[in-house]
């Protein structure tokens, strides 16, 4: 596949951006090779600045669920965007959007609509604080939060991708109010709860920890998590700006049937475009300004063309039997990979939830913390993820981050894609034995 043209755009775009790019993991840096630029996307496809085009299952970091340029959505983008872009003031799209969400959603009574997943973690901590009267924060290695000071310490995503496990610029008087634990150990819990008693406001957790691969926790480990905070006063926050409509239309509170104090949503709520929300009891919701002495404000808070987006995208998702679908198909798509890796014998492992999967190079066959990931895994990554782009088929740019699966993708598009990741792997393991 040519990359001329993606190759001189990165060239322009390098001279505007750092690292050519408006967010890091895009450079490709963990992948070698420059960016793809990406012209347009159609259901489970896209189509690059050269004409390639891919089977993507990186569908814009997970919100796509439907697929690109899903029918619906764009005629309700339109429908609205006839009537004005933004105003800064109440609309009634904001009012339908979350009729829908909290009507079909037993874990949350309020929300509140914010534009971006890092804002509604953002807001969500500072909520529990306020609530709370503490300052303090614990969280775990590898989740990632977003890019807000407190919680660029020992973070997933990008900040894993490249290396690192914080952030230069972030204050220590800041990062010392974060506490960070090992995922899946009870006893640092309790040891952190016993040393800090009082000073904690809340327990933040990816239930799916899926931003430094997919760490499934079991559901035990979470109502422990639950359990023990709530025994010291502190809140549970679930950050389910990846799981949110992804595994279920409760996302994994309604999975495992945990109710937490404060869930976050991120991009899905908005069909694609920048949305996100938080949510919580009337009650704790209540401290949210103005009623309250939480301050938190966004002009563009409820935009009305994401709105629109979201409440015709999530409409989509409460039709019978869509979750069972998406789950059908990606299970079966999962399985064939998994019998060719089983077959060949390569150590490899791939893990699904919902419509989530990831496929990690390693001897540990349930990955639920960092430390497990082989130190190996971001070596065949590149591989894997060089001849896959050559094939035709898109994934996100590094290791460590999951694949999504669409109501668009068929099975007939699925078995292509399978196929071409198990000739991929026959490949990568001639070149670099996989064994």
């Amino acid at each position: 596949m040519k990359r001329t043209n993606s190759n001189a755009l990165y060239q322009i775009s390098s001279q505007y951006f750092p690292g050519g790019v408006n967010s890091p993991v895009r450079a490709f840096r963990s992948v070698d090779g420059t960016p793809i630029f990406i012209t347009k996307g159609n259901g489970a496809y896209v189509t690059d600045a050269d004409d390639n085009n891919y089977i993507d299952f990186c569908a814009s970091w997970g919100p796509l669920i439907l697929g690109h340029n899903h029918k619906k959505i764009k005629d309700a983008v339109i429908e609205a965007a006839e009537n004005g872009l933004s105003f800064g003031a109440p609309t009634i799209q904001e009012n339908e959007l979350a009729a829908l969400l909290i009507k079909n959603n037993r874990f949350v009574e309020k929300i509140r609509f914010v534009s971006s997943g890092t804002e509604a973690v953002m807001s969500a901590i500072r909520l529990a604080r306020g609530y709370t009267k503490r300052d303090k924060i614990i969280k775990f290695e590898g989740c990632y939060h977003g890019h807000a000071d407190h919680l660029l310490v020992k973070a997933g995503s990008g900040l894993v991708t490249f290396g690192s496990s914080s952030s230069a610029g972030v204050p220590e008087a800041i990062a010392k109010e974060t506490l960070v634990l090992p995922l899946n150990n009870k006893e640092a819990l309790i040891k952190a709860f016993e040393e800090h008693k009082e000073e904690v406001a809340c327990v933040i957790i990816e239930p799916v920890p899926a931003n430094n691969g997919l760490l499934l926790q079991d559901k035990e480990y979470l109502e422990f998590v639950k359990k023990i905070a709530h025994e010291n006063c502190a809140l549970v926050i679930f950050d389910e700006v990846i799981s949110g409509f992804r595994v279920g239309f409760e996302g994994a509170a309604g999975y495992y049937d945990i109710q937490p104090d404060i869930i976050t949503y991120g991009k899905i709520i908005g069909g694609g475009i920048p949305a996100g929300c938080y949510g919580s009891s009337a009650k704790i919701m209540s401290y949210i300004a103005p009623d309250g002495d939480v301050y938190q404000a966004g002009t563009l808070s409820g935009n009305p063309i994401a709105m629109s987006a979201g409440r015709a995208a999530l409409t989509e998702l409460l039709k019978d039997g869509f979750y069972e679908d998406q789950q059908d198909r990606t299970q079966k798509f999962v399985n064939k990979i998994k019998h060719h890796i089983d077959q060949k014998g390569y150590n490899i492992q791939i893990s699904t939830i919902g419509s989530i999967f990831w496929m990690v190079y390693g001897d540990q066959p349930q990955i639920q913390s960092p430390d497990q990931i082989s130190k190996d895994a971001s070596k065949y990554f590149k591989a894997i993820f060089s001849k896959l782009l050559q094939k035709g088929v898109y994934l996100g740019p590094s290791g460590f981050e999951v694949g999504f699966v669409s109501a668009a993708h068929s099975d007939e598009i699925l078995d292509e894609a399978a196929n071409k990741i198990n000739t991929a792997l026959d490949e990568v393991n001639i070149e670099y034995n996989l064994s």
